[in-house]
């Protein structure tokens, strides 16, 4: 071997182990980027006796989807979980402290003790105010679920405007990568900044992926909605001013293909979008429902009957007296409209003693025919509260209970819905933090491997700089001695 040939070799390799150095430090310096994929500086022999380093990107595509579905599942599960945690206090208060049950329950009371002292106006007077209550709870409910759907409207309004500017932003970097793979330069950069957009986009939608030539790739959603194929697809959304008991909400569409409101407590929902379609059309109101029923069984139970006559509201009264609503059927915003008869509000000018005596609709009503003692139609009253009667199977509770149990039923349903949304999130959430942990373990840097590969590389530098002092020693001599 020639000694020039002898300084080309060491020449080469310690440029060789200056940019192995150089991968090494740069994974040193991003070890805790968790969209950083570890860099692999790999030495190849391009021609005979030459060498060259090829940086290569470290991947695990099975993982990396594995890790993209559980973040939609998560991001999903988590939307409604935290959602529910909001509306429940919103409408039944900490410890459902301020429920329709739990001002039923009050109401029960106070009849029962009115009717063991019929006489006493001041007993009539505290049913009326603890009837205003039982109003206030299902007034202010109604309300707060609807102000809650018109929030939740405008988070789903923000997501989507949110995930227009991700898709926005893959598009860059598709083309970044796309360019670099065709001019042959390292494009590990741009595929790390890709990847992290896929990881924050999943969090918004499921996605599935593929590539095409030139690393060019494709995004779908989970049913295979078109999501980004050269360019982004639109992701479109008409957010409402406002809802009332009833309105639909309007759908979210990508490529003009809707997208499916979640499930269930542990909802099948994955992505933000489809956890909050599923809070605002779902849940939320289901809860309206519940409450506009539970209106309509107070109206129902309080009625005045006659013989001969039609059954006409009593204590409870809505927009629609002095009809009593019919029988097993959803009255959209009933629990917004019902109120406490003027005719027996103190307040109002009105006189308690006709739940006593009954006649609110008139003299063929009036039932007291036996003076200041009789407590027939107060017992009555506190009895229909706990009769079976027929409710909508479509407000989600049991078709047929009491008053009082349907309002805890609903309780009961929200209670278990949001208990299984809480188990779900933990399990979903341990699987994101899982998948993404051993993506990190395949992909991501490990210090102290680096480290220990850095030393290598040192020792490698030192053995080449030597070859290369060897080397020029040597040319001197003999230099001088040709001199």
């Amino acid at each position: 071997m020639s000694l020039s040939t002898a300084l080309s070799i060491a020449q080469s390799a310690l440029m060789n182990t200056a940019r192995q150095t150089s991968v090494v430090s740069r994974n040193v310096a991003d070890a805790s980027n968790p969209d950083y994929s570890r860099r692999q500086a790999i030495v190849t022999s391009t021609a005979p006796g030459a060498r060259s380093v090829d940086i290569q990107r470290v991947t695990n595509d099975l993982l990396f989807r594995q890790n993209l579905g559980a973040l939609s599942a998560w991001s999903g599960q988590n939307a409604l979980f935290s959602g529910m945690d909001q509306l429940g206090v919103a409408v039944n208060g900490v410890d459902n402290a301020s429920s329709p049950s739990s001002v039923i329950a009050n109401l029960q009371q106070a009849l029962q003790l009115y009717a063991t002292s019929p006489s006493n106006q001041n007993l009539g007077a505290s049913v009326i105010d603890a009837a205003k209550q039982v109003v206030r709870s299902l007034n202010e409910g109604s309300k707060a679920v609807q102000d809650f759907r018109t929030q939740t409207d405008g988070q789903i309004a923000t997501a989507v405007d949110d995930l227009n500017s991700l898709l926005s932003q893959f598009q860059d970097a598709n083309t970044a990568v796309m360019t670099g793979t065709r001019s042959g330069n390292d494009v590990s950069d741009a595929l790390d900044q890709r990847d992290a957009l896929l990881k924050k986009i999943s969090n918004y939608v499921p996605v599935s992926t593929f590539s095409r030539g030139d690393n060019d790739m494709v995004i779908t959603t989970g049913d295979g909605t078109t999501l980004f194929e050269t360019i982004p697809r639109t992701v479109s959304f008409a957010a409402s001013a406002g809802y009332t008991a009833g309105a639909a909400g309007n759908a979210v569409y990508i490529d003009n293909v809707p997208i499916s409101a979640g499930a269930g407590g542990n909802t099948s929902a994955s992505g933000t979008l489809a956890g909050l379609l599923q809070l605002r059309d779902g849940v939320a109101s289901t809860m309206q429902s519940q409450l506009d029923e539970t209106a309509r069984g107070l109206i129902t139970a309080f009625a005045e009957t006659a013989p001969s006559q039609p059954n006409k509201t009593g204590l409870f009264t809505w927009s629609g007296a002095p009809a009593v609503p019919a029988a097993g059927t959803l009255v959209n915003g009933l629990a917004a409209s019902i109120s406490v008869n003027a005719v027996m509000d103190p307040s109002s000018g009105g006189n308690p003693t006709l739940l006593r005596d009954g006649g609110a609709n008139g003299a063929a009503y009036v039932a007291n025919t036996g003076g200041a003692s009789y407590s027939t139609l107060l017992i009555a009253y506190g009895d229909r509260l706990d009769q079976p009667m027929a409710f909508d199977p479509a407000a989600g509770v049991s078709a047929t209970s009491s008053v009082s149990d349907y309002a805890a039923n609903s309780i009961g349903w929200f209670g278990g819905m949001r208990q299984q949304a809480s188990t779900a999130s933990d399990a979903k959430e341990a699987l994101a933090s899982r998948s993404a942990e051993a993506l990190s373990n395949a992909t991501g840097v490990n210090v102290d491997q680096e480290m220990s590969l850095l030393l290598d590389l040192e020792h490698t530098y030192q053995a080449s700089a030597r070859m290369m002092k060897t080397v020029d020693d040597m040319m001197a001599a003999l230099l001088n001695a040709v001199g």
